[in-house]
């Protein structure tokens, strides 16, 4: 995978998120709404999307379902990365279309881990 979209309203989060892809050797691009994230993403068609949860407008978990829906981006994997800690939210992301999900804060070797279980 070489283009991973980030998905978030938190510069701070994005630019950690950005740190962590970019040392692995990805290129990332940013989106910082749901509703931005999904017209970039059919226009871009990156290789995995990293979505956040908790965004004005439409939340990562409608922005991923929309996505897993459309036949033109059901294929491009979506990880779900939130401060929700509760089982019930990891289950709801998957149900949504996401392929996985992780609790904020991130460990590098946890996230390029599962993004590479996407290849």
């Amino acid at each position: 995978m070489a283009r991973i979209m980030v998905v978030d309203d938190s510069p701070t989060d994005v630019q950690n998120l950005k740190n962590m892809l970019s040392k692995a050797g990805y290129a990332v691009v940013e989106a910082t709404s749901g509703l931005d994230a999904i017209a970039r993403i059919k226009q871009e068609k990156p290789d995995c999307v990293i979505m956040d949860v908790v965004m004005p407008g439409i939340n990562g978990f409608q922005a991923t379902r929309t996505l897993s829906k459309d036949p033109s981006t059901a294929h491009i994997p979506v990880l779900v990365i939130s401060s929700k800690s509760q089982e019930t939210d990891r289950v709801w992301a998957l149900r949504q279309g996401a392929r996985d999900y992780i609790v904020k804060p991130v460990d590098a070797d946890e996230l390029i881990g599962k993004i590479k279980a996407f290849d």
